[in-house]
């Protein structure tokens, strides 16, 4: 048995993960209060779910609600009462698709494209004004290491229930 590479890189220890988990944890509840702020300021009565919903349809043009779903990665059910609500609201219209009368396009009032808009723009020159203060390496490397580990990460399919549990040790420092 050959020793250990000392010029090979090291792996992560658990404690390094560890502290990443708990960065993405965070940023991910500052993002749920974005979503549910810019909800607020789009309508009083728009959920989270409601509102991201709402920005696809703006962003992408009208969709069906399966295709919603699926982009979305939402339950169908959620998404179908999402859209009864976003349609109460004034946020939302029905229009049938020209291709297959039977099935209808959600699509963005006027109102819902200015408001999302307005509140998207202010979420993204937030977010450029942040990184325009960081070094143009540090958002590159930012970049290609959310790239890296987006399509590292297992979708919840592709988990194998019976798989033994990870043994996670924590150095002690």
């Amino acid at each position: 048995m050959s020793a250990p590479d000392p010029a090979a890189p090291r792996t992560a220890s658990d404690d390094e993960i560890a502290s990443v988990e708990e960065q993405l944890r965070l940023l991910f509840v500052r993002v749920r209060a974005v979503w549910k702020e810019a909800a607020a300021a789009v309508h009083p009565d728009l959920q989270p779910v409601g509102y991201k919903i709402l920005s696809a349809i703006v962003r992408r043009g009208p969709m069906h609600a399966g295709a919603i779903a699926a982009e979305l990665e939402i339950d169908k059910s959620v998404v179908s009462r999402q859209i009864r609500h976003l349609q109460a609201l004034g946020l939302a219209v029905g229009v049938s698709d020209p291709n297959d009368g039977r099935a209808r396009f959600i699509q963005p009032t006027p109102q819902a494209i200015e408001s999302v808009g307005q509140k998207s723009s202010r979420m993204q020159r937030q977010l450029y004004g942040k990184l325009r203060n960081w070094t143009a390496g540090d958002v590159e490397e930012l970049a290609r290491l959310l790239a890296r580990l987006t399509g590292d990460v297992m979708l919840a399919d592709d988990f194998d229930d019976d798989a033994p549990e990870p043994e996670i040790t924590r150095s002690a420092d």
